[in-house]
C-alpha cells in the first residue's frame, strides 16, 4: 500500500462539550492548564505527523491510560533521571461531544457497586493527583464524605469524578468524532508497515478524517445487546443505557397511567424498574425475565478477589476450557444479579401491593419470571406495542400471554465486539493464524512480524473476558492495567524510543 494523503486533525481541542471542568488556556510558559493552574503535560502529534498512541474511545479506560501516562512522566520529571527524549504525542477520539459515562443510569439514588478506592488511579499510586479522594479535596467535600460512612459513592459523584479527571486532557481529546476503521499504513519508505491509520467522522460536520498512530488503543465499550425478536429501531422501545436521556420524550406526561415492560433480571433492569414506580406514580409496570428469580449478586470477601489485578495472571494463564468453567461458576458476580438492598426494598414494594390487594394478577407493579418474549407487534393505531410471552415454567397452565404496553427498556446488557469491524482491513497483518483475534497477557494483539515493522501495535481494553477474566470490562482492575499498558508500550520511563 502506498502512502497517500492524509486528512489531518486541527491541532485545536474541541471543547462542543465543555464544562464547568474545562481547562482555562495556557500559562505563561505556553503549557496547557487546567482551572486549577495544573500542567497538561500531554501532548498530540503536528497534524500529518504520526503519533505515538491514538485511542479509539475516551470512556473511563482510555481516561485511567491518561492518567497512567501523565503520572509516569510526572515521576520522570520529579526524579534525578530526566529522559532526553520527548514525551509521547497522544490522541483520543470519542464519539460522544463530552464525556459521559453511563449517562442513561444516572439514576436518584443509584450507587457505585464498588469501592471508590477502585479509581482510576489509587490502586497503581496513592499519591497520584487522579485519586478519588483528592478530588473529593479540591472540592472541599472530603470531610463530609467521610461521615457518610461509605465505600460506595452515589453514581452521579463519581460520574463527576470522571468529568472532573477528564477535562485535565481536553487539549489532546476530539469529541463527536467516530471511528469507523483502522488499517494498517506505510508512512516511510520500509517494505513493511510502519503504523496504523485510524479513519474517522466527525458527527457535527459529517467531515471524513483520518490521523496516523504507532499504536492504536481500542476502548470503546459495549454496544447495546439488542434482542431478535424485537425491531431493531421503534420509537417506543429503548435499551437501558438510553433510559434516562430518552424516557421523558417516549413517555412526556408523568401522571398518566402508562403500560410499561421492562426486560432483564440484572441490575441495571431492578433499578428501571424500581425508578419507574416513582417517575410514573400511575403507570402500570411489568418486570419480565426467563430465570425463576431475581437472585443477589455475590461481593462476599474471598469471591471479590476475583477482581484483584493479580487475579488476571492466574486467569489467563489457565486453558481455554477452565477459563470457560471459571467464567460460568462466578457469573453470578456481574451477570444477571441485583445488589441485596435494592433486592429487598422491591420486595418490600411487592409486600406493600399485597396488603390491599392478595391478587398479585391486579398488582400495579408486578414480576414476570420464567418468561420469554417470543413476539411483538407494532399497533400503529394507538401507538403501543403487544408482547407475547411465553412460560418456561411447565406447571404454569397458560402457555402464553399478550401484553400491552406503551413502551419497552431493554435491560439485556452489552456486546464487546465492536474491534471485529473496526478491525476488517487489519486482517492482513492478524498473527492470530485465523480470522479471530487474539490478545497477549498485556492486551496487544498478535501480528505478524513479516509485515509489520516492531514498535507498531494494536491493544484491546473491555473485550477480553474469554482471556482476562471477568474484571476485564469493569472499574475494578483499571487503575492497574492501566500502568501495565503504558509501560508495555513506552517503557518503564514513559518515553518511546521513535525511529
Amino acid at each position: 500500500m502506498a502512502p497517500g494523503p492524509v486528512a489531518q486533525v486541527v491541532d485545536v481541542p474541541n471543547h462542543a462539550g465543555a464544562d464547568r471542568y474545562s481547562p482555562h488556556g495556557v500559562d505563561s510558559s505556553g503549557s496547557f492548564v487546567n482551572e486549577q493552574g495544573n500542567i497538561l503535560r500531554l501532548r498530540s502529534a503536528c497534524p500529518g505527523d504520526v503519533h505515538d498512541i491514538v485511542c479509539v474511545g475516551f470512556g473511563p479506560a482510555s481516561l485511567a491510560i491518561a492518567i497512567a501516562l501523565h503520572d509516569k512522566l510526572c515521576a520522570e520529571e520529579n526524579s534525578e533521571n530526566v529522559g532526553l527524549s520527548p514525551p509521547p504525542t497522544v490522541r483520543f477520539l470519542e464519539r460522544q461531544k463530552s464525556f459521559k459515562w453511563h449517562a442513561g443510569m444516572l439514576l436518584p439514588g443509584a450507587k457505585m457497586q464498588i469501592s471508590f478506592i477502585k479509581d482510576l488511579a489509587t490502586l497503581r499510586d496513592p499519591c497520584s493527583h487522579f485519586t478519588y479522594l483528592n478530588y473529593l479535596k479540591k472540592h472541599d467535600r472530603l470531610v463530609q464524605f467521610v461521615n457518610l460512612g461509605t465505600f460506595l459513592p452515589s453514581r452521579m459523584e463519581f460520574e463527576d469524578y470522571l468529568q472532573w479527571a477528564a477535562a485535565h486532557f481536553d487539549n489532546v481529546v476530539d469529541y463527536g468524532c467516530e471511528v469507523q476503521r483502522v488499517r494498517p499504513w506505510k508512512a516511510g519508505p520500509g517494505g513493511k508497515f510502519d503504523c496504523l491509520e485510524v479513519e474517522f467522522r466527525n458527527l457535527c460536520t459529517g467531515q471524513p478524517s483520518s490521523v496516523l498512530a504507532r499504536n492504536v488503543v481500542i476502548a470503546v465499550g459495549g454496544r447495546p445487546a439488542w434482542p431478535t425478536v424485537f425491531p431493531s429501531f421503534h420509537e417506543r422501545i429503548l435499551h437501558s443505557s438510553e433510559y434516562s436521556t430518552r424516557i421523558a420524550q417516549v413517555l412526556p406526561v408523568k401522571e398518566k397511567s402508562y403500560n410499561i415492560a421492562v426486560v432483564g433480571g440484572g441490575q441495571s433492569a431492578a433499578e428501571v424498574f424500581n425508578d419507574l414506580q416513582t417517575r410514573y406514580p400511575h403507570a402500570n409496570t411489568r418486570l419480565i425475565f426467563r430465570d425463576t428469580a431475581l437472585r443477589p449478586s455475590d461481593d462476599s470477601p474471598f469471591v471479590n478477589e476475583l477482581f484483584n489485578p493479580e487475579a488476571v495472571d492466574a486467569f489467563y494463564d489457565q486453558p481455554e476450557e477452565l477459563r470457560h468453567q471459571s467464567l460460568q461458576k462466578n457469573k453470578s458476580t456481574n451477570y444477571s444479579v441485583v445488589r441485596l438492598e435494592l433486592l429487598e426494598r422491591i420486595y418490600e414494594s411487592q409486600y406493600f401491593q399485597s396488603i390491599k390487594q392478595p391478587d398479585k394478577s391486579l398488582w400495579q407493579h408486578q414480576i414476570l419470571p420464567s418468561r420469554e418474549i417470543v413476539a411483538v407487534a407494532d399497533m400503529r393505531e394507538n401507538k403501543r406495542l403487544n408482547l407475547t410471552l411465553k412460560s418456561l415454567d411447565p406447571s404454569r397452565k397458560k402457555a402464553k400471554e399478550v401484553l400491552n404496553v406503551d413502551a419497552v427498556i431493554l435491560a439485556t446488557g452489552y456486546r464487546r465486539d465492536a474491534h471485529v469491524d473496526m478491525l476488517t482491513d487489519c486482517q492482513i497483518i492478524n498473527g492470530s493464524g485465523g480470522q479471530q483475534w487474539r490478545a497477549d497477557r498485556d492486551y496487544r494483539l498478535k501480528l505478524d512480524p513479516s509485515f509489520v515493522e516492531d514498535g507498531v501495535g494494536i491493544w484491546l481494553q473491555g473485550c477480553n473476558e474469554h482471556t482476562h477474566g471477568l474484571s476485564d470490562s469493569l472499574l475494578s482492575v483499571l487503575a492497574t492495567r492501566s500502568g501495565e499498558l503504558v509501560e508495555s508500550i513506552f517503557g518503564p520511563d514513559g518515553r518511546p524510543t521513535r525511529p
